[in-house]
């Protein structure tokens, strides 16, 4: 009996201690994911998630997404009051015996915010720095070339710093491209001067079989000759060869073959430098030639005829620019190697194929973030903007401008350089414009009405409104679609107060615009027109 009452005694003890300590544990979706504490006035953001509003309210004034546990980011942009949830909290605080959670010290909140933001952009910033390290591994360093016709530097201005920060959630981050992926440069004719003169013969370039190593001898003992003569010929018979062979682009792309070029992409001779850029660009057609030709160290070289190489050879240096870019992996490798300001500044004085090219090319570098960064930095964005009123390249720099607005310090960048007159300028604009272009332009325009106040006052001035309806009326559904969203933004309260509650019942049934606000003791429906 003894033994079976000291059994039942440790059994009831047992029990009490297990029950205490799991009522006074709070579960896991009472907690803040950003504060880690009881919730005391939790409210639901777009992206679903729930936190304390005083965590929302922080992280939109310091304008930080923080990377929650599971790698989702959230959308801050609206929030719904969790009353569920809070109900539940204070029931639980009841039953345990707990005391009802205050609300965070903004001050408080603001110093885990502030942490959160260091800890991301050290990590980012590490993982920067061994993305580039791999790979420019392979980057042999090549002397600058002393070429001739130099031409001016892109004036640093406007410098900003830079973020590491989460890019914030947006619809429409990536623009259309509906142009060729092949750079300009491949699809026109070479000029007499640089080539065909240099031609004896005339006939079809020669098939290469993959295994045709002996025609890679060959190219190669002509371009490493002394003759100049013998290395025109050799750049000039590669470049016919590559241009239709695929096979033979994939068989002549070979290490020594391409040391070889580079020392002509060097040359100071017009004919051999044009024809072997030419060539290079033929070569980095083929998607397996891309980090390969990277690899061998001429992105530097291409990089100094866009400063100082022939006219002929600049359009080609930015078609292979241009190629190499559209590899994800060149991406990072060729904004650190320096390309971003000669490509700005050809694509604000070149030729027309060379300004088409380096533009597209600026658009799939700044798909990255740190070319974007780079991009700020040289006080770039109020170039891009003017070039927006140039009919000839406007189609093509409007998709660089939408990445920039893809980001929070693009963001920032591209209002305070007014890129709403801009953009709704060329909306407006009485030269023919493109469908595509149109919903780019759109689409920039709603990446930057994103949770931001002052696109309204931006928007206002320049007429916005009006035009747009102009433009959604023959617009695709997508242009349509963001139409909608950016007028019913303009159509909201142009700034929230705290003394304010939204009438989230109206938001959910028929969107923002049928929002109610009251303000005190009055009441009214908010029937602002723009």
């Amino acid at each position: 009996m003894g033994g079976n009452g000291k059994l039942r005694r440790w059994r009831i003890s047992f029990y009490k201690s297990s029950s205490a300590a799991d009522n006074k544990e709070p579960p896991q979706e009472f907690l803040c994911p950003i504060s880690d504490s009881l919730m005391s006035d939790p409210v639901v953001v777009s992206s679903g998630q729930t936190f304390e509003r005083v965590c929302v309210n922080v992280c939109r004034d310091l304008g930080f997404n923080p990377t929650l546990a599971d790698g989702s980011t959230p959308d801050f942009s609206a929030v719904i009051p969790n009353l569920a949830l809070k109900t539940a909290i204070l029931s639980w605080c009841s039953k345990t015996g707990s005391e009802s959670p205050n609300p965070p010290v903004y001050s408080d909140v603001e110093s885990i915010v502030r942490a959160l933001m260091n800890s991301s952009e050290n990590q980012e910033n590490s993982r920067i720095r061994g993305s580039e390290r791999e790979l420019l591994k392979g980057v042999a360093e090549t002397p600058p070339a002393l070429l001739s016709h130099s031409a001016m530097e892109l004036n640093p201005r406007n410098l900003c710093s830079s973020s590491s920060s989460e890019e914030s959630v947006i619809p429409n981050a990536t623009p259309l491209l509906p142009f060729a992926i092949r750079p300009s440069c491949f699809s026109y004719s070479s000029s007499p001067s640089t080539s065909s003169e240099f031609v004896t013969d005339e006939s079809p370039a020669t098939n290469i079989s993959s295994n045709s190593s002996g025609e890679d001898e060959n190219y190669i003992t002509k371009m490493t000759s002394l003759d100049i003569y013998e290395q025109e010929q050799a750049v000039i018979q590669l470049r016919k060869t590559t241009k239709t062979n695929e096979e033979a682009r994939v068989a002549l792309c070979s290490e020594r073959l391409l040391l070889a070029l580079r020392r002509l992409l060097k040359s100071g001779y017009a004919a051999v430098q044009t024809n072997a850029t030419a060539a290079l660009v033929n070569l980095s057609l083929e998607k397996c030639n891309k980090i390969k030709i990277v690899r061998a160290g001429t992105v530097p070289l291409l990089i100094e005829i866009l400063k100082n190489g022939f006219e002929e050879s600049r359009e080609h240096a930015a078609g292979a620019i241009f190629s190499l870019a559209l590899e994800d992996e060149n991406k990072t490798a060729i904004g650190v190697l320096g390309a971003l300001q000669p490509l700005l500044r050809e694509l604000r004085s070149g030729t027309r194929r060379s300004r088409h090219d380096a533009a597209l090319a600026l658009y799939h570098l700044t798909l990255v973030q740190t070319n974007r960064v780079k991009i700020m930095k040289l006080g770039a964005v109020a170039v891009l903007l003017g070039l927006l009123r140039d009919s000839e390249v406007a189609a093509r720099v409007v998709l660089v401008v939408c990445n920039l607005a893809t980001c929070d310090e693009g963001r920032v960048a591209l209002m305070d350089a007014n890129a709403v007159e801009f953009l709704v300028d060329l909306l407006r604009s009485s030269e023919p414009v493109s469908e595509s272009t149109r919903e780019n332009c759109v689409a920039t325009l709603q990446s930057l009405s994103h949770r931001s106040l002052r696109f309204k006052a931006l928007a206002r001035a320049a007429g916005a409104a009006e035009v747009l309806r102009e433009v959604a009326e023959k617009g695709s559904e997508r242009t349509k679609e963001n139409v909608r969203r950016i007028l019913e933004g303009l159509r909201g309260p142009p700034e929230a107060n705290e003394g304010e509650e939204v009438d989230w019942e109206a938001v959910m049934k028929g969107g923002v615009t049928r929002a109610r606000y009251r303000v005190g003791k009055s009441d009214g429906a908010n029937s602002t027109e723009f």
